[in-house]
């Protein structure tokens, strides 16, 4: 009879009724055009900080509002990590002005940031950044979708 139980448990869970936080992020991109165009933005594009991270669409949940809850929740972090939020404007600064030492290649970068940072703004509201972890950081840029889903991008940073 327990092993029974367990099959059916095993079975459930195989059957795809029960999604993992990933396949539920993954099932919500496909349908979501606007996650397809930061997909599309973020290709190759990289948060430069003491590491190089890859940028990528962050696809949530229902949410009223945009806050240190929500975000703690939706990714799934302990509620007692220590969270920094940053200004959406400012956070996008240091990353689209274009410098004269730049080449090609920083220049591409510097504009490819700039139509990442015009999409969110166009198609998110209430747009904040919120940097989860210390040393080893999670970062967020979020807002609400036009169905008060929790959207935005994520990528993470080196900061000793």
């Amino acid at each position: 009879m327990l092993k029974e139980k367990k099959k059916k448990r095993g079975n459930r869970k195989n059957s795809g009724t029960t999604k993992e936080p990933s396949e539920r992020a993954a099932a919500g991109l496909q349908k979501n055009s606007l996650a397809k165009q930061i997909e599309e933005i973020t290709a190759d594009l990289y948060y430069i900080s003491e590491t190089d991270a890859l940028i990528s669409p962050f696809v949530g949940h229902q949410a009223q509002t945009v806050s240190r809850e929500t975000i703690l929740e939706q990714t799934e972090s302990a509620f007692d990590s220590p969270v920094e939020e940053r200004n959406f404007t400012e956070f996008f600064a240091r990353l689209i002005e274009i410098q004269d030492w730049f080449g090609d290649e920083e220049r591409k970068t510097a504009e490819k940031y700039l139509l990442l940072k015009k999409l969110l703004e166009k198609n998110l509201r209430d747009l904040k950044v919120y940097k989860i972890g210390k040393v080893q950081i999670d970062i967020y840029i979020v807002g609400l979708d036009a169905e008060n889903r929790l959207m935005g991008i994520k990528t993470k940073a080196v900061e000793t």
